[in-house]
This record gives C-alpha cells, structure tokens and sequence, in this order.
C-alpha cells in the first residue's frame, strides 16, 4: 500500500486541483499534457496571434561577434601553451568551424529581422507574422533576437533539457513558453505556422523537419507552408534527397515540397511573396 502520509498537513483536505503531489504524479499525466495544449492556446488567442514564421536550426551555431572571439582568445593562448597545446588545438579546430558556421547565426538574425520588420507594416495585427523559434541558444537566439532587433514581438518554444540552459534573452516576455512533452510542443510549432526555414542543425532539427514534410506529404495538414532549407553547402551533403528518389522511397513532386537557398534577399522575397499570396486578403 502506498505512503499516504505526505498527503496529510494542517489544511487537510486540499482540493483535487491544489493537491501537487497528484498533479506531478504519473496519474495526472494527461492533465498536464492538456496543460501545455490549452494554456499556450489560452495565451496567444488573447495576444491576438494567428500566424507565424518558424525558424529552426542548430542550438550550438555561435553569433559571429562570439566565434571571433572565442578563437582569438584561442590563438592567443596556443602561442603561450606548454604541455597542454594539443589540447587547445582541438579546441581552435573547434572554434574555426564555429567562425565558419557563424554565418547561419547572421542569416537566421537578419531574416527574422527583415520578416518582422515587413510584418509590421501590415495594417490589420491579427494578420501579422510573428517570428517562432525554439526558444533556446543558436539559431533559435538568432531569430527571437532579428525580431528583437526589428522592435516586435516573437515566441520562444523552449524545452525542459538537463543539459542545455534556459531560454534565450530575446524572447517577448509573454511569449516565453517552456514545455515538458517534445510531442505538444512540437503541435505548436505547427499549429499557427505559414512558412518554415530550417537552417544547418542536428538531430532535433532532422526530427522537426522530416514530420513537417511527412504530415505535407500525406496531407494530414492542408496549409500552404513553404519550407525553406537554408545553407546548400549543407544540405546537399548531409540529405541526398535525389537519393530517396532513385530508390522509390519518395516521388518526384515530393522534391517539391522544400526549397534550398543561400541568399537573404531570395529567401526574403520568395517566403513574404508566398505569405501575401496565401494568407493576406
């Protein structure tokens, strides 16, 4: 029999919704799952939010200002080192690379920031398009702070990780959601989206993408969303997708499902096209 002790205290009895013990316990699963579907909902239908521009992507893409520095630091430590040099080696191989990735962190910043800047011009708010990351460091800081720059609001989607810190500084206050299930918040960032961009990521960002263009692909959702790969240099190499073609493990119109760009203005002019074709009366 279950340790009921806890239970008891000077205030007993305690209402069914106040009861914390029940509500974190695995029985109230569900309740909390509900939680995090209706208290987002709750929230953004007050602020008047139907539309938004996801952007997904590595949360270990560094900003340019913080990949230079850190490998200047780097090279001027190397030249001081003694016993520890191919220690910091490893560590300015590391800090090249994010120099040479860092340029995604100023793509995904300037987008944000010319999309939000656009939006912001269309008469009627509830119309508008509203920047939506993941909440967390990389090119999810990248988008909230183009937005941030741009002088509007955007949402952070963040996760509960044990290893990754909380949510990035650029985020509209009330806008600042954390989730605990992968699987509701991965719902919002579809519920609301007209266009996604996906920049250079790992695991997280492979999962977001291939579940939008399969629910596409079978048509379990039928919104016009222009889905955006950013960076050929790396999605050329890392997805061989003439490959999945070649074996008959996906169809020729599904190629058209996404676009693979390199430029700021032509992923600016093609997404804010679609959004006034599709969306805006």
């Amino acid at each position: 029999m279950p340790d009921s002790s806890h239970f008891f205290s000077e205030k007993w009895p305690v209402k069914a919704y106040n009861n914390r013990d029940f509500l974190n316990g695995s029985d109230a699963r569900s309740l909390r799952v509900q939680c995090e579907l209706l208290e987002p909902e709750y929230r953004l239908d007050m602020l008047g939010i139907r539309n938004t521009i996801v952007f997904f992507g590595s949360a270990r893409t560094k900003a340019p200002e913080d990949a230079q520095k850190n490998l200047k630091d780097l090279e001027e430590k190397l030249q001081k080192a003694g016993s520890k040099k191919d220690e910091l080696e490893e560590k300015l191989a590391a800090a090249k690379r994010d120099v040479r990735t860092a340029k995604y962190y100023a793509a995904a910043c300037d987008l944000s920031r010319q999309f939000t800047e656009w939006s912001l011009t269309i008469r009627d708010p509830l119309e508008r398009f509203l920047i939506c990351s993941g909440g967390g460091p990389g090119i999810m800081e990248a988008a909230n702070r183009g937005a941030d720059e741009a002088e509007g609001r955007s949402i952070g989607l963040g996760i509960s990780l044990p290893h990754e810190q909380g949510n990035n500084k650029y985020i509209t206050r009330d806008l600042n959601f954390e989730f605990h299930y992968f699987f509701v918040r991965k719902y919002w960032f579809l519920y609301l989206a007209k266009a996604l961009l996906v920049f250079p990521g790992g695991f997280g960002t492979m999962d977001e993408l291939f579940e939008v263009l399969t629910l596409i692909q079978t048509k379990k959702t039928e919104k016009q969303v222009p889905i955006i790969l950013f960076g050929s240099e790396f999605w050329e190499k890392v997805v061989n997708f003439e490959t999945l073609l070649e074996w008959g493990v996906i169809s020729e119109k599904d190629l058209k499902l996404f676009h693979i760009m390199d430029s700021v203005e032509e992923t600016r002019d093609f997404v804010i096209g679609e959004m006034k074709k599709n969306y805006l009366s």
